[in-house]
C-alpha cells in the first residue's frame, strides 16, 4: 500500500516510507514498533501525519504524571477514535488489551508517544506489552494493531529492546529520526545554491529541522550572518539561546544537568578523551565516564574510534547548536544573558577565531567524513568505504605525531585512502608533504603494502593552490581535491 507523504514533511522520505510499510501491513497479528530521536527532529510530525494518513490512533502525554491520570486520557483517546464511550481502563493491563482489540478487523496504528513518561509512572509497562504479545495471545492471533512506542530519550528507548529487557525479540521496527545530512540540510535552509554559507549554517545548527522555526528569517550570505548570529544565536530572547540546556533537561535519563554541560563545554574547547575531559574538569577518568556514557548513549555525543589505536576514542559533539552554546555562549553568559545588540554584537566579532577554531573546524571535518563515506563514489576513493575514521599516528623516530583528519577502509580493512580538511585555508604543497610523510610512516610501521599507496583526499573551503590543482590534475586520480562546490554537489 502507498501512502502518500504530505507536502509539508521535508524530505524524510526513508523514514515516511518505512513507517508506511509497517503500519499498513495486512498480514495477521499485532506487532510492534520503535520510533526514537533527539528531540526537534521532527519525529512527532512524521508518526502524527501518519496517523492521519491511514486514520489511526495518535496518543501523547504531556509529562510525568500518575498513571491514573494517563489511563484516563487514554480512555478519552480511545472513546474519540472509536465513537464509543471510553472504555473503564484500571490499568495498563486493560489499556493495552484495548489497543489491540481496535485492529480485530484491519491493520490500525496505534501510536503512544512520550512512551518514557508513561514507562516512568508505570515501571512494569514493557513487561505488560511484552506479556501481551504472547505468541498465543489475543493480540498475536487476533489483532492487526500496528503499536508504536516513540520517545525522545534515546537511551531509554534503545534499552527497551536491548538483549536483557522485556521487549527484546518483540519488536518488528526500531527506527531513529536522525538530523539532515550536510547537504539535505542546505536545502532545508535554501542554501544549496552557497556552499559557503551552508557550511557556517551546519557548523551553527547542523541539520536539526526545528531551529528553523525560531529564527527571524534565513540569511542569504556570509555577509548577512555578521546580524544573524547576534540576532538568533545570541540572543537570550531568542528560544535558539536556551535550546541546549532544555535539551539536556528535557531529556529523562539525565540529573546533575550542570555536570553534563560541563562535560560538553570541556568537548567544544577542545578535550576530546576521556583523560583529557577528566583533567579539565577535575574528575576522576572513572567519574568522567559515567557522563561520557550518558551523553553518547543519548545522542548527544559521538565515539570516534581512533583509526590506528584500538584502545583510544575522541569524542565529539554531535549537535552543531550545542558546540556553538558551549564554545561560544556558556563562557560568555554572563555578558549574553541581558540581551543588549551593541554588546552582543561585538561579542560575536571578538569570538570569530573561537568559532572558526572549535565551532567551524570541526564541523567542516564532520562534513568531509561524511561526504567520503556517503556521496564519494568507488572512483574517487579506488574502491568502497566500508569506514571513515580520524586517527594519529605515531613517529617514534621523529618523537612526534601526526594528526589524519581521513582514513578509510574498505570491506576488507584494506586502507584506501587518508585525507586532509581545513575548513578556512587555501590547501597546497606543504599539505600534500604531510600525507606523502603518512604514507611512508604507514609503509614504515607495514600498516599498509610497500608496492601500495592509498589516495591523497585534501578537503578545503577556502581552495587550493594552483601548483597543487595542477599537480592533481597529472596524479591519475592519485590526489584528489574536494572543494565545497563538490562536497555539495558532487562525488
Amino acid at each position: 500500500m502507498t501512502v502518500p507523504k504530505p507536502d509539508y514533511i521535508f524530505d524524510r522520505f526513508m523514514e515516511w516510507q518505512t513507517l508506511a510499510g509497517f503500519a499498513a501491513d495486512e498480514r495477521p497479528g499485532a506487532t510492534l514498533g520503535i520510533v526514537s530521536g533527539r528531540r526537534r527532529q521532527g519525529k512527532t510530525l512524521l508518526i502524527e501525519s501518519m496517523c492521519e494518513e491511514l486514520g489511526g490512533l495518535y496518543f501523547a502525554v504531556p509529562e510525568d504524571m500518575p498513571a491514573s491520570e494517563h489511563l484516563r486520557r487514554l480512555a478519552e483517546a480511545i472513546a474519540a477514535f472509536t465513537g464509543d464511550l471510553p472504555p473503564r481502563l484500571d490499568t495498563w493491563d486493560q489499556a493495552i488489551e484495548a489497543l489491540f482489540r481496535l485492529g480485530t478487523d484491519k491493520p490500525v496504528l496505534v501510536v503512544l508517544d512520550e512512551f518514557p513518561y508513561m514507562a516512568h509512572s508505570t515501571s512494569g509497562l514493557p513487561s505488560i506489552i511484552q506479556h501481551a504479545l504472547s505468541p498465543r495471545g489475543m493480540a498475536r492471533t487476533q489483532s492487526r494493531t500496528r503499536l508504536i512506542l516513540c520517545g525522545s530519550s534515546i537511551s531509554f528507548m534503545s534499552q527497551l529492546v536491548s538483549g536483557s529487557a522485556a521487549l527484546f525479540g518483540r519488536a518488528r521496527l526500531s527506527l531513529v529520526v536522525q538530523a539532515f545530512d550536510f547537504r539535505t540540510a542546505a536545502q532545508f535552509w535554501q542554501a544549496q545554491n552557497d556552499p559557503a554559507l551552508a557550511t557556517y549554517l551546519f557548523a551553527m545548527v547542523g541539520g536539526t529541522p526545528a531551529y528553523i522555526e525560531y529564527t527571524s528569517g534565513l540569511p542569504t550570505s556570509l555577509a548577512d550572518l555578521d546580524s544573524w548570529v547576534p540576532r538568533n544565536l545570541l540572543n537570550s530572547t531568542n528560544m535558539l539561546f536556551r535550546q541546549p540546556r532544555m535539551l539536556l533537561s528535557e531529556d529523562s535519563a539525565f540529573s546533575q544537568i550542570g555536570m553534563y554541560g560541563t562535560v560538553l563545554t570541556a568537548i567544544a574547547e577542545g578535550s576530546h578523551t576521556v583523560s583529557s575531559i577528566a583533567q579539565r574538569v577535575g574528575r576522576s577518568t572513572s567519574d568522567i565516564n559515567h557522563y561520557v556514557k550518558g551523553l553518547t548513549d543519548g545522542g548527544f555525543l559521538a565515539h570516534h574510534p581512533d583509526a590506528f589505536r584500538a584502545n583510544r576514542a575522541m569524542y565529539q559533539i554531535n549537535d552543531a547548536l550545542i558546540r556553538f552554546h558551549h564554545a561560544i555562549v556558556y563562557p560568555n553568559w554572563s555578558r549574553l544573558e541581558l540581551y543588549r545588540p551593541e554588546r552582543v554584537a561585538k561579542l560575536w566579532a571578538d569570538s570569530r577565531d573561537t568559532f572558526t577554531s572549535q565551532v567551524l573546524g570541526p564541523a567542516f571535518e564532520d562534513i568531509c567524513r561524511a561526504w567520503t563515506f556517503d556521496f564519494a563514489s568507488a572512483e574517487s576513493l579506488d574502491g568502497e568505504a566500508a569506514s571513515v575514521e580520524q586517527g594519529v599516528l605515531n613517529d617514534p623516530a621523529g618523537r612526534s605525531q601526526l594528526q589524519l583528519d581521513i582514513v578509510v577502509r574498505d570491506s576488507g580493512g584494506e586502507m584506501i585512502a587518508i585525507g586532509e580538511a581545513k575548513s578556512g585555508e587555501v590547501i597546497g604543497g606543504r599539505h600534500l608533504a604531510k600525507l606523502r610523510s603518512a604514507v611512508g610512516l604507514l609503509r614504515s610501521q607495514q600498516r599498509i603494502d610497500a608496492n601500495r599507496s592509498p589516495l591523497l583526499l585534501l578537503f578545503s573551503g577556502a581552495g587550493f593552490t594552483p601548483e597543487l590543482e595542477a599537480e592533481a590534475t597529472s596524479s591519475g586520480g592519485a590526489i584528489q581535491l574536494v572543494g565545497l562546490d563538490r562536497l555539495y554537489s558532487g562525488s
